[in-house]
C-alpha cells in the first residue's frame, strides 16, 4: 500500500482531512463580505451553537457526526449578515430541524459561524475538509464498473435503491467516509442460548465478556459471552475488507461515479 493511501485511510478513521484528496495550497474561498464581529457576539453565539448545533456540525463548526463543515460551506461563504444562514436556522433544511431563535440569538450565531470561518481562512495550508470537486478526478465508467464488479458494491447496494440521491445527502469527506468505512452501520446478531433457543436482534453492545442486542419487540437483552454462541451479520465489514485492495486511481473512479447519484 502506498504512503498516500496509508495516510488516507488513517485520516478517514480518525476524522482528519487527507491531503491526498485536498491539496493544501488550494485557498479556502473568501466570504462575500469580510466583516469583523464583536467578541461578545461571537462568544454568545458559540454558547448557543454548542448547545444546539455541535452534535451535527462540530463544536468549532468544522463538521461533525452528520453535518457539513460550515467553514467551507458555500451558503456561509455567500451569507451577508445572516441573509442565507437565517432562513436555514429558522426553517430547517433536509434532515436539519428548524430552530425558533430571536433576532439577537440569530445575530450571535451568525457572528460565531463567520468568526470561525475567518479563522479557518487565516490558517494557510490547514484544510480539513474535502470538497466535491476534490473527488471528481476519476473516470465515471471505470467507477461504475468497479461498483458492479470487483468492488462488490452491487451485491448489497443499488444506485436506484438505497444509494439513490446519496451524493446530495453527503458531500466531500462525509461521502468518502461512509463509502470506505460506514460508521454506525447496523449489525444483526443471532444469540444461541445453552438451551438451544435462538434470539435475534440489532447489536447494542459487544466485547469479550458481554454481548447485548435489542430484539424485534424493542427489549434490550444482555448475555455473558461465555454462556452463549454468537453469530453476526455485519455487511459493512465488507467495506473494511476491500480497503487493502483499492488503488488510488480506482478510489477516485469510484467516488466520481458515486457523485453522479444525485
Amino acid at each position: 500500500m502506498s504512503h498516500s493511501r496509508v495516510f488516507l485511510f488513517a485520516a478517514l478513521l480518525i476524522g482528519c482531512a487527507p491531503a491526498v484528496w485536498a491539496q493544501a495550497d488550494v485557498p479556502i474561498p473568501k466570504s462575500v463580505v469580510q466583516k469583523a464581529y464583536s467578541a461578545e457576539a461571537a462568544a454568545a453565539g458559540e454558547s448557543a451553537f454548542v448547545q444546539n448545533c455541535a452534535f451535527c456540525h462540530g463544536r468549532d463548526t468544522g463538521g461533525g457526526e452528520s453535518g457539513p463543515d460550515l467553514t467551507r460551506s458555500t451558503l456561509v461563504t455567500e451569507d451577508v449578515d445572516g441573509d442565507k444562514i437565517g432562513p436555514v436556522i429558522r426553517n430547517g433544511k433536509g434532515a436539519m430541524p428548524r430552530f425558533p431563535v430571536s433576532e439577537q440569538e440569530l445575530a450571535n450565531l451568525v457572528a460565531f459561524i463567520h468568526t470561525q470561518k475567518a479563522k479557518a481562512e487565516s490558517q494557510v495550508g490547514s484544510r480539513r475538509g474535502v470538497d466535491t470537486e476534490d473527488l471528481k478526478t476519476g473516470d465515471v465508467g471505470r467507477g461504475r464498473a468497479l461498483f458492479n464488479g470487483t468492488g462488490k458494491c452491487a451485491t448489497c447496494h443499488s444506485p436506484t435503491g438505497d444509494l439513490a440521491g446519496v451524493a446530495s445527502k453527503y458531500q466531500g469527506l462525509e461521502l468518502m467516509r461512509r463509502t470506505l468505512y460506514p460508521r454506525g452501520a447496523k449489525v444483526m446478531l443471532t444469540v444461541t442460548l445453552a438451551s438451544g433457543e435462538k434470539l435475534t436482534g440489532e447489536r447494542e453492545y459487544q466485547d469479550e465478556f458481554t454481548v447485548a442486542l435489542r430484539d424485534g419487540s424493542g427489549t434490550y437483552r444482555s448475555f455473558a459471552m461465555s454462556k452463549v454462541k454468537v453469530e453476526a451479520d455485519a455487511p459493512a465489514e465488507a467495506h473494511v475488507a476491500m480497503l487493502p485492495q483499492y488503488t488510488d486511481d480506482n478510489l477516485h473512479d469510484l467516488m466520481t461515479y458515486l457523485l453522479t447519484l444525485q
